[in-house]
C-alpha cells in the first residue's frame, strides 16, 4: 500500500513543503492529497478526516498517520532505512538531529517577519533585529555543516538529508526576501535551487492562484 502524504497550498505552506521533500528527493513512492488552506469548513473537514489534529501535513500509511513535518520525516528513516534520510555514522546523525529540531522549533521571527510566499516579487524589507539574529544563525548552521561534510557531497551533510528537507522553505524566504548570504551560504542554496524535487514544488507553487491575505506579508 502506497503512503499518502496530505499537503496545503504549496505556495505558503513551509510545513507540507518538509515532508514532500524528503520523500520526493529521496524517491520514495507516495500518493499526494492537496487540501487548500483557511478556505472553509468543508475543507477543514476534509483535513480533519485525516488526522484529528486539524491541521498539515499528515501521512497515512495503512493503519498508521503521523502528523508534524519532523515526526513524518522520522516515520519515514525508520520505514524506509535505505532511503538514508539521516547520516550513517552517530555523529553526523546526532548533528542533524539536532538543526532540524533547532529548525523545527525555532527561528519564530524569521517565521513570522519572512513567512514563505513563493510568488512573492523578489525585494527585501527591513526586519527586526531578533529576525536578523535568526538569519545569522541559520548561515551559521549550514556554513559549520558544509564545512564539516561537504567532501561526501553538496548537501548539508553531504548526501540529501532530513536537514535539507526541513530547511528547505528557508531556502524560498532567503530568494524572495533578497536576504543577502556569504559565498558558502549561496553555493548551498544553488544545491537546494538546483534541486528537481525543489523545483517541481517551486513549478507547482507557482501554478497556484489561491491567495491568502492573512500570508501576503509585504
Amino acid at each position: 500500500m502506497a503512503l499518502t502524504l496530505v499537503i496545503g497550498n504549496k505556495n505558503y505552506s513551509s510545513w507540507s513543503m518538509r515532508p514532500w521533500m524528503a520523500l520526493k528527493a529521496t524517491g520514495i513512492a507516495f500518493d499526494e492529497v492537496q487540501i487548500p488552506l483557511y478556505t472553509g469548513p468543508a475543507d477543514k473537514q476534509r483535513i480533519l478526516d485525516f488526522t484529528r489534529s486539524g491541521k498539515v501535513p499528515a501521512l497515512v500509511d495503512g493503519d498508521i498517520t503521523v502528523w508534524d513535518s519532523l515526526a513524518i520525516i522520522e516515520y519515514v528513516a525508520e520505514r524506509f532505512p535505505d532511503a538514508r534520510l539521516w547520516p550513517h555514522d552517530v555523529a553526523g546523525r546526532a548533528h542533524a538531529r539536532s538543526v532540524s529540531a533547532e529548525m523545527h522549533s525555532g527561528f519564530m521571527a524569521l517565521r513570522n517577519e519572512c513567512g514563505m510566499n513563493i510568488h512573492r516579487p523578489i525585494h527585501p524589507k527591513p526586519l527586526s533585529d531578533e529576525a536578523m539574529s535568526n538569519i545569522v544563525r541559520v548561515q551559521q548552521i549550514w556554513t559549520e555543516c558544509r564545512a564539516a561534510y561537504g567532501g561526501q557531497g553538496p548537501y548539508l551533510f553531504g548526501a540529501f538529508s532530513g536537514a535539507d528537507a526541513m530547511f528547505a522553505p528557508v531556502i524560498h524566504r532567503f530568494r524572495t526576501y533578497a536576504i543577502e548570504v556569504t559565498s558558502p551560504v549561496r553555493g548551498y542554496m544553488d544545491t537546494m535551487l538546483a534541486n528537481a524535487a525543489f523545483q517541481e514544488w517551486t513549478k507547482a507553487a507557482l501554478a497556484e492562484t489561491l491567495v491568502i491575505e492573512k500570508f501576503e506579508i509585504d
